[in-house]
C-alpha cells in the first residue's frame, strides 16, 4: 500500500539515523521508498529541507503529493529548500493534491515542534512492523497515512456551476438593453476566465498524478533490474 510516512525525531543525528534505517529497509526489500526528505523545524517556526532524495524521479516533481506534504508541514511561512535537497516546496500548497486529510497534518504538527526534525517519505509497505520497530528504536515517533485516490470531482462541479451561471447571464443579456448588456458581458468575461482557470488546474492535477505514477514505475523497474544484476 502506498503511504505517506513522517517520523519525528528530537535532533538531526537521530533523523539521519532514521533516514539510513529507512533506506536499509528498502535495500532489504521490506519497503519501497519512492521519495524522502529530512525536514528541520526551527525555533522561529520556519522549516528547512536539510537533505532530500535528489536522485529519485518523484522528489523533484512539482505538484506531487510528496511535494505538497513537505509544503504543508512547513506551515504558513513555507519551506526553505537546502542546497542539497531535491524537493521543491512552497508555502502555498494544495491539501487535496497531498491526498491526505488535514487531521494527519494536524497530528504531525503537534509533535513536529520547533527544534525537532522529521524524516518525510512516500513509501510502499505491506506491513508496518519493520518501519515502526526500526524507527522507535532510534527514538522516532511514527505517523503514516495511506494515500487517497486522486479525485477531480471538485473541479468538475465548480466548472459545471459556473457554466450554469454563465448560461443564465447570456440569456439575460439577450433580453437586456444596451447599458445592461455591457455590464453582463463584463461579468460573463470574468466568469469565463474563472472557468478556464479551473480547467487548467484540473489538467495540472491530472498531469501531476500521471507523472507521479510513471515515476513510481521507474523506481520499481530500476530496483528489479538491480536485483536481477545482483543475482546474475
Amino acid at each position: 500500500m502506498d503511504r505517506m510516512l513522517v517520523v519525528v525525531f528530537d535532533n538531526e543525528v537521530q533523523a539521519y539515523e532514521g533516514r539510513n534505517a529507512l533506506l536499509a529497509l528498502d535495500d532489504e526489500g521490506n519497503i519501497s521508498v519512492y521519495a524522502y526528505a529530512v525536514l528541520a523545524k526551527h525555533a522561529d517556526g520556519t522549516a528547512t529541507v536539510k537533505q532530500g532524495d535528489d536522485s529519485g524521479p518523484i522528489g523533484t516533481l512539482l505538484g506531487t503529493s510528496f511535494g505538497s506534504l513537505i509544503g504543508l508541514l512547513g506551515g504558513p511561512v513555507g519551506v526553505a529548500v537546502g542546497a542539497t535537497a531535491g524537493v521543491l516546496a512552497g508555502g502555498a500548497v494544495d491539501l487535496n493534491n497531498a491526498r491526505i486529510g488535514d487531521d494527519f497534518i494536524d497530528d504531525v504538527q503537534k509533535v513536529l515542534t520547533p527544534n525537532k526534525v522529521a524524516v518525510v517519505a512516500e513509501i510502499e509497505e505491506d506491513w508496518t512492523t519493520p518501519v515502526d520497530t526500526r524507527m522507535e528504536a532510534i527514538g522516532g515517533t511514527v505517523f503514516r497515512r495511506a494515500l487517497s485516490d486522486v479525485k477531480h470531482t471538485i473541479h468538475d462541479e465548480n466548472v459545471a456551476a459556473m457554466k450554469s451561471d454563465m448560461a443564465q447571464m447570456k440569456a439575460e443579456q439577450a433580453k437586456a438593453h444596451a447599458g445592461r448588456k455591457a455590464k453582463l458581458q463584463e461579468k460573463i468575461n470574468q466568469l469565463d476566465s474563472k472557468i478556464q482557470a479551473q480547467l487548467q488546474k484540473a489538467k495540472e492535477h491530472r498531469e501531476a498524478a500521471e507523472r507521479q505514477a510513471q515515476a513510481k514505475v521507474q523506481v520499481l523497474t530500476a530496483k528489479a533490474q538491480a536485483l536481477k544484476a545482483k543475482a546474475s
